[in-house]
């Protein structure tokens, strides 16, 4: 498959620069693959498209502010973007500024140095940080990393909104999107419904930002990413489908975490890649937002909904003005 073939055009002005309010006031595309229909809601109501007892199931993890500024010893400036969870100490990085190298310590903070481990590639580097508490040292010290094409810099309001109502497990570096429009209320009106609800952990890397840079998509590689699917969630997912009920993924991160060893529990790493004739054996509906043209996470989304479907479902994002990206609209996929 070329990459070409997932192409799409989008009107600048349709990327969304700040989140809508309340969550659950965005826009909400419901998708059936069977007839092919398309139909336009909110997130409120999405508990009235699906069934009681059918499961959704969550990315618990939390977006850390995992940008940070910082001087070497020598007095030169260093910009540090964290990409890849290691584990809380360590970490891939991004650094920038002149002589970087293994063995160097960055002064962030009087309480708070990073130290660089080993050059990888590139810019890219392992570190580790040192400090006694790494995630309150990072909320005190870094800024969120929010996504390049929002073309501005973290503002209060991020600190908020890109972030889930549910986060918990430290770790990630981009949001997982699709679960920002759950609100407190929300999630209530859910369980009001019957809809139950599971939580499993994938720590989004950078590179769920990285490009496809190959003309055959077959060829491209994903960046692995820690993932935990735990006992409960796998006990909740059989309990659905032996009820004869659906397993709805909340985000592209849920998939690729579920089907990474299909009804087991399992922690560890994931590299996963999704694209157009997978077979999926867990997940029965998506939840997901609108992603870049020719992007790894929409290759996923057409895997699913089917390539030609999905593609005209944007067509007509676009006509009816839906927000677009992380902090865009969302669509339900049955």
């Amino acid at each position: 498959m070329n990459l070409k073939d997932f192409d799409y055009y989008l009107p600048p002005e349709l990327i969304a620069k700040y989140p809508a309010i309340p969550r659950h006031s965005a826009r909400l595309m419901v998708l059936n693959r069977k007839d092919r229909s398309i139909k336009h809601d909110i997130f409120w109501n999405l508990p009235q498209y699906l069934e009681e007892g059918d499961l959704l199931v969550f990315n618990n993890s939390k977006v850390l502010p995992a940008r940070l500024y910082g001087r070497k010893l020598t007095g030169g400036k260093v910009e540090i973007l964290l990409t890849d969870y290691i584990d809380k100490h360590t970490w891939n990085a991004l650094i920038g500024g002149k002589g970087i190298r293994e063995g160097i310590k960055i002064l962030v903070a009087e309480d708070f140095e990073v130290e660089v481990l080993e050059h990888i590639e590139g810019g890219k580097f392992r570190v580790r940080l040192l400090t006694e508490d790494p995630a309150k040292a990072l909320d005190r010290y870094g800024k969120i990393p929010i996504p390049p094409y929002l073309e501005r810099e973290e503002e209060e309001i991020d600190r908020v909104y890109y972030q889930t109502v549910f986060a918990k497990e430290e770790g990630s570096v981009a949001a997982p999107t699709a679960s920002l429009h759950f609100s407190e209320e929300l999630l209530q009106r859910l369980k009001e419904f019957g809809i139950k609800m599971a939580f499993i952990t994938l720590h989004v890397s950078y590179g769920t930002f990285k490009p496809v840079k190959v003309e055959r998509i077959e060829e491209h590689r994903v960046d692995p990413e820690y993932i935990k699917v735990p006992k409960e969630a796998v006990d909740l997912i059989m309990e659905t489908k032996e009820n004869g009920k659906r397993v709805i993924a909340v985000g592209t991160t849920v998939v690729r975490a579920l089907e990474t060893k299909p009804f087991e529990p399992f922690e560890g790493w994931t590299d996963l890649y999704i694209y157009p004739g997978y077979q999926f054996k867990v997940v029965d509906g998506l939840i997901t937002n609108f992603h870049l043209p020719k992007s790894s996470l929409l290759f996923l989304v057409c895997a699913f909904g089917g390539r030609e479907f999905i593609l005209s479902a944007y067509k007509e994002a676009v006509e009816k003005g839906y927000r677009f990206y992380s902090y865009g609209d969302g669509m339900l996929i049955l």
